[in-house]
């Protein structure tokens, strides 16, 4: 502590530690790095309905935000529900996209593809799933893709 305190031309080494302690704690005024990290990992998706089998060139429908750290929001119609879905699902969104076994749809070939894009939980996300028709997209047995 006395090569710090004689650094900073401070006699002693309580002065130094309180010095110190102003220049290391985060929240004091004008003591924080202007760049300071967030307490939570990000977790914020780009969630879009395509129609057509593939998202890059096909015509975008409908497209919504999804942020859930620190808190869910974002326009998704239902964020806190579907944050929850996916932190259960542990980002792995093949499950949120399948029809329910339930769905009683027709065969007609009309392809919906739903993607989500951007982090979750600090990792980077790209996620895409095409529906044969839009009743399979309807039938999802998650909420991520309902908006």
């Amino acid at each position: 502590m006395r090569s710090i305190a004689r650094g900073l031309g401070l006699g002693s080494a309580a002065m130094a530690l309180t010095a110190l302690t102003a220049l290391a704690w985060p929240g004091t005024a004008g003591a924080a790095p202007s760049g300071a990290q967030s307490l939570y990992a990000p977790s914020a998706l780009v969630l879009t309905v395509t129609a057509g089998p593939d998202a890059a060139t096909g015509t975008v429908l409908r497209a919504v935000t999804l942020a859930c750290a620190p808190k869910p929001g974002g326009t998704h119609p239902s964020p806190a529900a579907a944050c929850r879905e996916v932190r259960a699902a542990g980002a792995k969104l093949d499950p949120l996209a399948a029809p329910a076994s339930r769905a009683a749809c027709t065969r007609e070939w009309n392809p919906m593809t739903v993607t989500a894009d951007g982090v979750w939980q600090g990792k980077r996300v790209q996620y895409s799933y095409t529906f044969g028709n839009p009743c399979g997209l309807r039938n999802t047995t998650g909420i991520l893709f309902h908006f």
